[in-house]
């Protein structure tokens, strides 16, 4: 089970875990013991509310495929379960993540002091590179 908030729970039949060979260094455990973790959850077959199905179907991330299958590798520990766990805390964070509510930006003018500041600057270097030219006497 993995609990999004107190009242958003996904049960564990929802979530499916292959464990497979991790990539990399590290010798003859990775060689012979499959550590990695694949883990599929399917958005439209799960228990999730309406706007969270549809906010994740639209986020734009590489790990949603087009079917609305996200697909997570966790490799970075050696063992299965903590990478497991750690699969489980990737999902919880892309679910979170995309459903979070960005506030609309406001368009903003700068200030006078800011305008000023800013053509003095090019003034100032504007002179510095005047200075680099050929010397003439």
């Amino acid at each position: 089970m993995l609990h999004l908030t107190n009242n958003i729970i996904i049960p564990e039949r929802e979530l499916e875990f292959n464990a497979i060979r991790a990539q990399g260094a590290g010798g003859q455990n990775v060689n012979k013991v499959s550590t990695a973790v694949h883990l599929r959850f399917d958005i439209n077959r799960s228990s999730l509310p309406e706007s969270y199905k549809e906010r994740l179907l639209h986020f734009n991330d590489q790990r949603i495929s087009n079917e609305g299958v996200i697909i997570i590798k966790a490799q970075k520990y050696r063992s299965q379960e903590k990478n497991r766990e750690e699969a489980l805390q990737r999902l919880k964070q892309l679910i979170l993540q995309a459903n979070t509510v960005q506030k609309p930006r406001r368009a903003t003018k700068p200030t006078k002091g800011s305008q000023q500041r800013r053509l003095e600057s090019k003034e100032r270097k504007g002179k510095i590179k005047a200075l680099r030219g050929r010397v003439i006497d």
